[in-house]
């Protein structure tokens, strides 16, 4: 049945339907696609994930919704579909990995220590977890900038990066095609001025492996990209 929701996921957040702004057909008669004008024949319908108004050729893909928390494949638009497909992997793969954790090199700061921690995604996708001598936690709704570090960049440059937006950031550019092996992120620590940097180096685990931190790295990236699209959509 169309329309159950599940529990809530929170990594991704949740849209609000706009279908309360849509109003009758008074105020919605023509597909906001094509055009075409709703009549007896033709029907309208609303996308489930941005709540606007189609007629059932240009809304006729249902999709999973996870993130809304729709339990089975809801009608969407073509440009809301094509979005959830990527989520939808990303819920089947990626968040397996980010929930699995990976072991890194944690630098807090300006500080030019660092120290060995494993960093994973916690259950309910509100926080990311450090361990190890001591306990860090980083609410994700307070992350502004996540900035990707990679190796592989072209002879003379110092730096190559990915910089992705999360809650509360700017729109930031991308750049670099190589191998993730950090990333660097700016968050705020409630009753604090300013941001926090936290800085993390893929580490090995403990089988001498990094391949580990790369595919949670990869993950993140992935993360942070669907929820850019999603916000600029």
């Amino acid at each position: 049945m169309e329309g159950v929701r599940a529990g809530e996921l929170h990594l991704l957040p949740r849209d609000t339907l706009q279908m309360q702004n849509q109003g009758g057909e008074s105020m919605c008669p023509r597909c906001m696609q094509c055009d075409t004008k709703f009549d007896f024949l033709t029907r309208k319908h609303h996308c489930r994930r941005c709540g606007k108004c189609f007629c059932d050729k240009c809304c006729s893909q249902k999709v999973p919704l996870r993130r809304m928390c729709f339990v089975d494949p809801v009608r969407q638009c073509a440009q809301c579909a094509l979005v959830s497909h990527k989520e939808a992997e990303f819920y089947d793969r990626q968040l397996k990995v980010l929930l699995s954790g990976a072991t890194f090199l944690v630098t807090f700061g300006n500080s030019e220590k660092s120290e060995t921690m494993v960093c994973r995604l916690s259950s309910n996708q509100r926080y990311l977890l450090l361990d190890g001598d001591s306990r860090r936690e980083v609410e994700i709704a307070h992350v502004s900038t996540v900035q990707m570090l990679t190796e592989g960049f072209p002879p003379g440059e110092k730096d190559t990066h990915t910089h992705t937006s999360l809650p509360g950031s700017q729109p930031a550019s991308e750049g670099g095609n190589g191998r993730a092996t950090g990333m660097s992120l700016h968050y705020r620590t409630p009753g604090a001025e300013g941001v926090t940097q936290l800085k993390l180096t893929a580490g090995e685990d403990a089988n001498g492996s990094r391949r580990q931190a790369t595919a949670w790295l990869a993950a993140m990236h992935k993360a942070a990209k669907l929820l850019y699209e999603s916000r600029d959509q």
